[in-house]
């Protein structure tokens, strides 16, 4: 039985996959090995890109033009300063990849006098011995150039693994080989990684800093991998559909669109998620509705797989926080353009014509749970849970009178908890709060306005008032006030901008937060709470 591969690359007899060829241009591809490039291939990680190193080495070996070999060399990363070992290790990887594809090849790939694949394999290998650490690659590639009767295309996976004098000594005898290909060196050399070379800081043993051009001058084409389309979600979901008679409802596929935005890991997981690992649907005769595939995106999201857990862990790092924290707050922020491309590498944001976002509906939802979740269980102990009315539905006015009183109590606590996120804790605190009111009863849409200084919220509570089974929308707007704000003309704004959005969304309630950052509102001492009608919506106030 195929599956929805979510670890490694894809394998045809086992996985429901898309050719990955189909998601480069072959026709640039091969003009750029035809004429000699050293290039770059990168993406976010689990995009495909092994998988689609490993079909180009398919491809090109099968048509017999030249002897392709895939090389990962993540393994030399624990190097880091010390040469020796991190080309030794890299020059091992190299002639292990020889022996195994030299052996799946004609014997003619062989110049005279190799007798096979290992003998070779094992020249190689002997480069490392022979040479210092600083020559032995460069040797060693043109030892393996020099034993095959066809120009060299070598694939180079996980180089932007490697660390500071390794990394800068595999660029630098890479480039050293460049003016004596094909004979002596690759005739073409793919370099594979998260990130364009352009961004590697590399910091040598002596601190000084390397940047990725310097090192390796000569890539004249970077190739970024990109997500599926939303016809190629639909495309690979079918294949489940062919294989086991199990039918997807349409409206599944614009869902998961909307969830993913094709990021290709997102689009595998969330359907093993309700093939598999929902095991109520394993049965074919289960169709795949729009609410089970809400009920599974909320599972994989709780999960914290692997993948989610490595996104989470990039929001530590400065460069991230410095593009993702305008984003959640709405305020202007100070990032360079490089730290933008950074997290685009990273595939936590993209570029919109408004400017970066988050990069999907799933990681918008992941990242405040992240940035929340060490403090999210004692948080909703301080609550007792009486904001459920009788019929099930939701007391907003109970609700948000306990969260204003936590507020004024507990605001600075909270906001020392989220390092590096501090001036997002109203909209961060207020996520976390509102994720726990849902807890499986109820959704969260996030939108992120960006440098409006506001976001906005929306809480789908889901209730069953006697025969009926009714969604509770609840619009919230959060806004922040500064000691520079003229309160009068931004509460105006606000209520503008929460009646539209409550239009917009068809809503039940419309509710604005207004957060006092500065200490300068006289609600500090006495709590703030005002309702208002906006353009025929009635909204109510709440003074934070």
């Amino acid at each position: 039985m195929k599956f929805f591969n979510t670890a490694g690359p894809v394998n045809r007899p086992d996985h429901y996959k898309l050719d990955p060829l189909e998601r480069w241009d072959m026709h640039e591809i091969l003009s750029l090995i035809q004429q000699e490039k050293y290039f770059i291939l990168h993406a976010p990680r689990q995009t495909g890109k092994t998988s689609s190193l490993l079909a180009l080495m398919e491809y090109l070996n099968a048509e017999g033009r030249y002897v392709c070999i895939y090389a990962n060399i993540e393994a030399a990363q624990v190097a880091r300063h010390d040469v020796d070992a991190g080309i030794g290790t890299v020059i091992g990887e190299l002639s292990r990849r020889v022996s195994n594809c030299i052996r799946a090849l004609p014997p003619d790939t062989l110049a005279p006098g190799i007798a096979d694949g290992d003998a070779l394999a094992a020249q190689v290998l002997e480069a490392m011995h022979t040479y210092k650490a600083e020559d032995a690659l460069n040797a060693a590639l043109s030892i393996l150039c020099q034993g095959l009767r066809k120009p060299l295309v070598l694939l180079i996976d996980e180089i932007d693994a490697l660390v500071g004098d390794t990394l800068v000594s595999v660029l630098r005898q890479i480039r050293g080989g460049y003016d004596k290909r094909p004979l002596d060196a690759p005739s073409t050399v793919v370099l594979c990684g998260v990130r364009d070379i352009r961004d590697y800081r590399i910091h040598r043993s002596n601190a000084d800093i390397i940047t990725g051009g310097s090192a390796f001058n000569i890539k004249p084409k970077s190739l970024r991998l990109g997500n599926f389309s939303r016809e190629e979600i639909e495309r690979l979901y079918h294949q489940h559909t062919e294989e086991t008679g199990q039918i997807f409802e349409p409206s599944c596929f614009d869902l998961a669109w909307v969830y993913t935005e094709g990021q290709p890991w997102l689009v595998n997981a969330l359907a093993y998620e309700l093939t598999y690992e929902m095991k109520e649907n394993r049965n074919p005769s289960v169709t795949i509705t729009a609410a089970i595939m809400e009920v599974a995106k909320e599972r994989l999201i709780l999960s914290r797989a692997t993948h989610l857990d490595q996104l989470a862990d990039k929001l530590s790092e400065p460069r991230v926080q410095r593009v993702i924290l305008p984003i959640i707050s709405g305020e202007a922020g100070q990032a360079q353009e490089d730290d933008k491309d950074y997290c685009i590498d990273l595939g936590l944001v993209k570029r919109t014509a408004q400017g970066v976002e988050i990069a999907n509906q799933i990681y918008r939802e992941v990242i405040p749970r992240e940035l929340t979740k060490e403090h999210q269980d004692n948080f909703m102990a301080q609550f007792q849970p009486d904001w459920v009315r009788p019929d099930g539905g939701l007391d907003t006015d109970r609700l948000f009178t306990l969260f204003q009183d936590f507020w004024r109590e507990n605001a600075g606590i909270w906001a020392s908890h989220i390092q590096g996120y501090q001036e997002a804790a109203p909209q961060l605190v207020t996520q976390a709060f509102l994720q726990r009111v849902a807890n499986g009863k109820g959704s969260i849409i996030r939108e992120y306005a960006l440098h409006r200084k506001r976001m906005d919220l929306m809480l789908i509570w889901k209730y069953s008032p006697g025969d009926a089974r009714l969604p509770q929308k609840i619009v919230i707007e959060i806004k922040a006030i500064r000691s520079k704000d003229n309160f009068k003309s931004l509460k105006s704004e606000a209520l503008r901008q929460t009646a539209d959005y409550a239009r917009i969304c068809g809503a039940d309630e419309a509710h604005l937060m207004l957060f006092d950052r500065d200490g300068r509102q006289s609600w500090r001492e006495t709590p703030y709470r005002d309702q208002a009608e906006q353009d025929g919506v009635a909204i109510r106030i709440w003074g934070m």
